[in-house]
């Protein structure tokens, strides 16, 4: 049995006109009303009058009067029993199946009354029921929209931090190889940001004690393909030497493509490498200043990887230097 919505329902007005049609029709007698009442829980002290009435005049008063007088009264209280009461009412009612304690001539108009009763209570419950399905539909999406502007925000500042950090190295002491190490690991904060780091920095050695044979700065997965990182800071530009030594690691897997990320830029021989084994091992060549500036500009780190990605396979250009994005 259904309630028709939330606890503080009350008829509405077409509902309480059958129910005063169909009360008084289920029972011979007015005192059978009241006991209808009583026995859906109805307080005393909304009966008794009536009860007095019928004591002193059983004339002065008929059984659709004490349903009309009863249903308005429980319908103006907000106390917790008149709303049990209220829902009682349209339960019994409703699965009222024992038409043989009605008059025989009032029989057929009572099933027909009920079967009404029925269907108003069905409609008004199938428009509560949507009602409260969009209500939750947006409480959902609500909750849902806060917790994405929260991840944003939270990625934001994440971004920001790791923009910082970088920027702070260039100040600080120490060798190029010294910051390079830092650097890597900011930049594997950075990808996690994006969740595109699939492994951080790690070592792969001998079988037989050879000690480090490779040395791998970082693994990222951009749209489907496995790309190995490679990051230099060197006093100069990257030259050829170091960009065939990150082929080489390319060359030794399958389907895996290569991102080098350079403090310094590149020399033309490194570049025209990566151009001589595209087709074999493409290799997409990124300088850090435009790591920065997409952070500074609130770009999309993913699309600047894209456009580079793009240029090296389709243009052939695994270098094409400074890339301007939109914020």
């Amino acid at each position: 049995m259904t309630t028709l919505g939330s606890s503080s329902w009350h008829y509405p007005p077409e509902l309480t006109e059958l129910l005063i049609n169909t009360i008084p029709r289920l029972v011979r007698s007015k005192r059978s009303v009241l006991l209808f009442f009583r026995s859906v829980g109805v307080e005393n002290s909304l009966l008794d009058d009536l009860e007095t009435r019928l004591r002193q005049d059983k004339n002065s008063i008929n059984k659709f009067d004490i349903t009309r007088t009863v249903l308005q009264r429980l319908n103006e209280r907000e106390s917790n029993q008149a709303i049990k009461c209220r829902r009682e009412v349209i339960r019994k009612v409703v699965e009222w199946e024992d038409f043989s304690t009605a008059f025989p001539e009032d029989q057929a108009e009572a099933k027909g009354y009920v079967t009404d009763v029925r269907h108003v209570v069905n409609v008004k419950d199938s428009f509560t029921r949507m009602n409260l399905e969009r209500d939750r539909e947006r409480q959902e999406r609500l909750v849902k929209e806060t917790k994405e502007r929260e991840q944003l925000l939270r990625k934001k500042q994440e971004i920001e931090k790791v923009r910082r950090e970088i920027a702070s190295l260039f100040a600080q002491q120490g060798t190029p190889s010294q910051r390079g190490v830092q650097l890597e690991s900011l930049m594997n904060r950075l990808f996690q940001v994006y969740k595109i780091l699939v492994r951080e920095s790690f070592v792969r050695t001998g079988e037989k004690g050879d000690g480090v044979i490779e040395q791998i700065d970082g693994v990222i997965d951009f749209e489907g393909t496995l790309y190995l990182v490679e990051l230099k800071w060197l006093k100069g530009p990257v030259d050829k030497p170091d960009i065939s030594t990150h082929l080489v690691r390319i060359f030794g897997r399958h389907s895996v493509r290569g991102i080098f990320i350079s403090v310094n830029g590149f020399t033309k021989p490194a570049i025209a490498t990566c151009k001589e084994h595209l087709a074999n091992a493409p290799v997409v060549l990124v300088g850090l200043e435009e790591i920065v500036l997409a952070l500074e500009h609130e770009a999309d780190l993913a699309e600047l990887l894209r456009v580079k990605v793009r240029a090296a396979i389709l243009d052939k250009n695994p270098w094409t230097g400074s890339t301007t994005f939109s914020t």
